[in-house]
């Protein structure tokens, strides 16, 4: 892409957006289109001046970024989204409505440089469009928050999932990671040919069951492949069953 990729900044706060207006001097082939302190009057300028990108806030007043961002997905050719936050906790959201990054303040110019050169590449990219094969409508990956950053999870390697107050713990080995979402929307967004819940704070992934047992109170329990046990609550039994080819 010769000409300078234009970004429009949207921050509530006025020194949040100075900072990015400052950094953004620095690097070369990039030119600011405007700044807006709000949603909606975000959504307004980017249908007036149609940036190439969008350096855009999370947590603001009546609109937040999240909704900007999916506002712009309806658009014919959207721009760009960055997501520059002070928030860790939203980043599964960001990548679901497919930001190009997602910066954690303060921002330094090596990682809002980084950020440019994803936009840069992914404008760049004119290579002949082929049919896009068809997305699944359920999830396939996690972005998951670590000291350094973020990781993506295969939705596939995850082992099971549990439930700890209002966030989720996602295992994968030895390891786990906890994510803002609920069980019940997790149930619904994990493909169930992979997925199987089994208690009402537990989510299983299929293969990962290698039996069942019955104790003598008549409770049964998952025996997964790590060695441990799944209580199965009551209201899950049929999954079981259809589990183990009972049902």
């Amino acid at each position: 892409m010769s000409e300078s990729i234009r970004f429009l900044i949207v921050d509530d706060e006025p020194l949040a957006v100075e900072r990015l207006q400052l950094l953004l001097a620095r690097i070369d082939g990039v030119a600011l289109a405007g700044t807006a302190s709000e949603g909606a009057a975000a959504l307004r300028l980017i249908e007036a001046l149609q940036p190439d990108a969008v350096l855009l806030d999370i947590a603001m007043p009546a609109m937040d970024g999240i909704e900007v961002a999916r506002a712009l997905g309806t658009l014919d050719k959207p721009p760009l989204v960055i997501f520059v936050t002070a928030f860790d906790t939203f980043a599964v959201a960001a990548f679901e409505v497919e930001a190009v990054d997602y910066l954690m303040k303060p921002v330094s110019g090596e990682r809002l440089g980084k950020a440019v050169e994803r936009v840069r590449a992914r404008l760049d990219d004119d290579s002949p469009a082929e049919p896009a094969p068809e997305k699944s409508r359920y999830l396939e990956e996690f972005w998951v928050s670590e000291a350094r950053g973020l990781v993506r999870l295969a939705a596939a390697d995850i082992d099971r999932i549990s439930a700890e107050r209002d966030y989720m713990r996602l295992h994968v080995g030895s390891r786990s990671w906890l994510i803002n979402h609920t069980i019940a929307r997790l149930e619904e967004e994990l493909d169930p040919e992979r997925f199987v819940r089994l208690h009402r704070s537990s989510i299983v992934r299929r293969d990962f069951v290698t039996g069942f047992r019955r104790d003598e109170t008549g409770r049964w329990y998952a025996q997964l492949g790590d060695g441990e046990e799944q209580k199965v609550g009551r209201l899950y039994l049929q999954n079981a069953r259809e589990l183990a080819g009972r049902g």
